[in-house]
């Protein structure tokens, strides 16, 4: 059968496994063009099928020839009206291509929040894995959390506080520009965020880990946030979002105390407005990346998530240019958020109406393509369309 894209709003409905399987490739080779570089060696990725998470994955594998272990949520095919998820596929071929050069590259697909995922990790670190981890990267992005001490479930929100906020949006279906009211958060959906995008799972699996005598002596550890310019601040920064990344930053201090003994170190890393199947539903961003882009292109600064990883792991991470604020954070989104950026920015978005945001006044289309390049679609390189069902139900993570 042949694999067409399918839009509802801003949620993709269809999958070309063949483009997600040329997408990873295509991740590789930058990743490979940039050299190689001395970083972590045993690596744990929680959230490792998509964006940030699957670029740290490739760029700690194929930059740093670390062994991997992935932990992600996604769904394989059932039948022609379901094909899985393209996480699902990026798992597999990030897998067959990791093994072809001698690298352990395993995936565990369940829930990350879950004891049970868990202690799976650990027994496989602790039996398949020689032991130990050197870096663990928490990029976990889910619209629920069961607290498995309490057993209530929690759900997440992406919504402002304290007041609604009125914005413009791009339904990517209809290709239109349209005006977006998002009420404010109630205080349970607040609380709900907190818990689900929040530090708290994140420091459940370093205290495990550890217990476990899973950590290496040098260890490092971070989680990914995003604070962005103040155009952003009321749905995202100050939003309920922004207040579980907030809650994220003591957890981080708090995992700094918890490995000292082994010279341990936790970071939060604020990375730069990227495409994502999140942030493409994030109320009013996406008009905001399509300015961004247009600037940041034009001044040669324009970043995938391969490119902004890469770019963590080699330089920052494990290189000497290091980027950290007042509060200790790492700030690779230093690009984005520059003055000079910001200005050219806000004075594009001033011009932005419902005729012109598809033209080369923007990178609208560049945000369209790398959107549908998530999902396995106008992949640079892949030629596939056609598929059998039974052929990739064969295929497992």
């Amino acid at each position: 059968m042949k694999v067409e894209m399918k839009l509802k709003g801003n949620v993709a409905r269809a999958v070309n496994p063949y483009g997600c399987k040329q997408e990873v490739l295509n991740q590789i080779n930058y990743v490979k063009e940039q050299g190689a570089y001395d970083g972590a060696k045993k690596v744990l990725v929680l959230g490792a099928s998509s964006s940030y998470g699957l670029a740290s994955r490739i760029t700690a594998a194929f930059g740093s020839q670390a062994d991997t272990i992935g932990v992600s949520f996604e769904r394989g095919p059932k039948d022609e009206t379901m094909l899985g998820t393209a996480g699902w596929y990026n798992n597999i071929f990030f897998r067959e291509f990791a093994e072809k050069e001698g690298l352990i590259a395993k995936n565990f697909i369940g829930d990350a929040f879950s004891l049970e995922m868990k202690e799976q990790v650990i027994s496989y670190i602790k039996e398949s894995f020689g032991g130990k981890i050197d870096l663990l990267v928490y990029s976990l992005a889910a619209p629920k959390r069961t607290d498995y001490k309490t057993g209530v479930t929690y759900s997440s929100a992406l919504k402002p506080v304290g007041q609604s906020v009125t914005g413009e949006n791009i339904n990517l279906e209809k290709e239109e520009l349209f005006t977006q009211v998002v009420e404010a958060a109630t205080e349970e959906e607040i609380e709900g965020t907190v818990k689900v995008m929040g530090g708290e799972d994140w420091e459940w699996w370093i205290e495990l880990l550890k217990e476990a005598g899973c950590l290496a002596d040098g260890f490092k550890t971070l989680l990914y946030s995003y604070i962005g310019p103040d155009v952003t601040h009321a749905f995202y920064h100050d939003g309920s979002l922004g207040v579980a990344k907030e809650q994220a930053e003591e957890s981080s201090k708090r995992i700094n105390e918890t490995i000292k003994d082994i010279n341990g170190q936790s970071l939060i890393c604020v990375s730069k407005a990227v495409t994502t199947k999140a942030s493409v539903v994030i109320p009013i961003l996406p008009k905001y990346l399509i300015c961004l882009y247009k600037v940041m292109l034009e001044e040669n600064t324009h970043e995938t998530p391969i490119m902004h990883k890469d770019r963590v792991f080699r330089t920052m991470l494990y290189g000497n240019e290091a980027n950290y604020d007042e509060r200790g954070r790492l700030r690779p989104d230093s690009w984005e958020l520059s003055d000079a950026t910001q200005e050219k920015v806000n004075e594009l978005m001033s011009k932005l109406t419902a005729d012109n945001f598809k033209t080369d006044l923007t990178a609208y289309s560049l945000f369209k393509k790398e959107f549908l390049n998530l999902n396995g679609f106008e992949v640079e390189g892949n030629t596939i369309d056609e598929v059998n069902v039974e052929e990739l139900k064969a295929m497992k993570p």
